[in-house]
């Protein structure tokens, strides 16, 4: 009796060695339904919503975390599309955010010669544009006055004293050229010379063409030698300063084609880079190009947004389609197809962007099967299975 006891005793230690050994072969699987693959089960049988055999799993605790596995149907109706990354050429253009702006390089001031008093302005609105040689304003200048007077007085007694005591002609040379340097025009002295009279009151001209920006005087109001009176700007070419990052900087091709797009007009201009601003702030690591074009019609105006679409070196790097990225504020996801309907959730690290790709620089590596369409879809179905925290889903199984 002890005998059979003892080999009974055997046979139970020996059943439960093999079931711990079975049990620590099945711990690291799971079964679940090829047509329905929330269902996980810890042991086989049957799917309890279409009664197919369930199917074994293996539990890679790293991938299991991350992976989920689809029906051939949700892949079909999700249109789930797939491609193998590989190298591509990325930043061929890049698009900048800009405003038209006034090029300085064609701006000029209206200054005084002389002081005086501005008896009158015959143009008062900004934006007004005024033709060189067009009447501007009228000065009133004791200086100016006085040296009308010595010219005149010149003149006179060339005509009645003897030239040999005097030499009246370079005494008339000096007093004309000291009203051509205080602003007065040839014609104006001819006439001055002519009538002998001289008015209290100067009028004097625009030496240039442009389009009014500001006024630094008003009429009645003394302006002292020198003095700014008004600020002009041609306006036939413009400035399209673009804000550029320090990151973009060393891509942008200087001698490259700059394409300025206007919105509100629906226009392309070709322009060409003047000035790349040698100071970058400190605080918004901001730099500003500025990028020269041609307002032939004047339908452009200072102020008006544009984009600034520039040359860039191109880069050949690890490109996807910029839809195949999934963002957050703490990162960037994407999805790999690891085997039949299985995906698994990957972080990367991205780099530039054109628009329709974007660098990977971490995270994958070329021949990964990547899902380029869907990938939205499969993230809404993993989190409706386990959850924003992957772990909740292990704990369940």
């Amino acid at each position: 009796m002890k005998y059979i006891l003892a080999i009974g005793m055997i046979f139970i230690f020996a059943a439960c060695q093999t079931k711990n050994k079975e049990s620590a072969q099945t711990s690291d699987t799971y079964y679940t339904c090829s047509m329905h693959p929330q269902i996980m089960e810890e042991g086989p049988g049957k799917c309890p919503i279409c009664g197919m055999t369930l199917i074994a799993v293996k539990k890679d605790q790293g991938q299991v975390d991350n992976t989920i596995m689809l029906s051939d149907q949700q892949v079909q109706l999700g249109n789930i599309r797939i491609d193998t990354i590989g190298k591509g050429k990325i930043g061929n253009t890049t698009v900048l955010n800009a405003t038209l702006t006034i090029n300085e390089t064609k701006s000029s001031a209206i200054s005084s010669r002389v002081a005086g008093r501005i008896d009158k302005l015959y143009f008062k609105n900004t934006g007004d544009y005024i033709k060189k040689g067009e009447r501007f304003y009228d000065l009133y200048s004791e200086a100016l006055n006085n040296a009308k007077q010595e010219y005149i007085l010149a003149l006179e007694k060339a005509e009645i004293l003897d030239h040999s005591i005097v030499d009246f002609k370079q005494l008339i040379e000096g007093a004309r050229n000291k009203l051509l340097l205080w602003g007065m025009t040839a014609d104006q002295i001819v006439l001055l010379a002519k009538t002998k009279q001289a008015s209290p009151t100067t009028t004097f001209y625009s030496p240039a063409n442009g389009t009014i920006t500001s006024f630094e005087i008003h009429e009645g109001e003394y302006i002292a030698e020198g003095g700014t009176i008004v600020r002009l700007s041609d306006l036939s070419s413009l400035w399209a300063q673009a804000q550029v990052y320090t990151s973009q900087l060393s891509d942008i091709d200087y001698k490259g084609t700059a394409i300025v797009q206007i919105p509100d007009l629906g226009k392309e201009i070709p322009g060409r880079i003047e000035l790349v601003n040698p100071e970058i702030n400190p605080d918004t690591r901001i730099n500003l190009v500025r990028v020269a074009i041609q307002n032939k019609d004047d339908q452009l105006k200072p102020g008006m947004l544009a984009s600034v679409v520039l040359s860039n070196r191109p880069k050949n790097t690890l490109t996807l389609p910029s839809n195949a990225i999934l963002r957050n504020e703490h990162d960037n996801i994407i999805w790999i197809q690891t085997g039949h309907n299985t995906y698994k959730r990957v972080s990367v690290k991205t780099g530039k962007e054109d628009g329709e790709n974007i660098e990977i620089i971490s995270g994958i590596k070329p021949g990964d099967m990547i899902v380029v369409h869907g990938a939205y879809l499969i993230n809404s179905e993993y989190i409706f299975r386990k959850g924003t925290n992957p772990e909740h889903a292990m704990n369940k199984m």
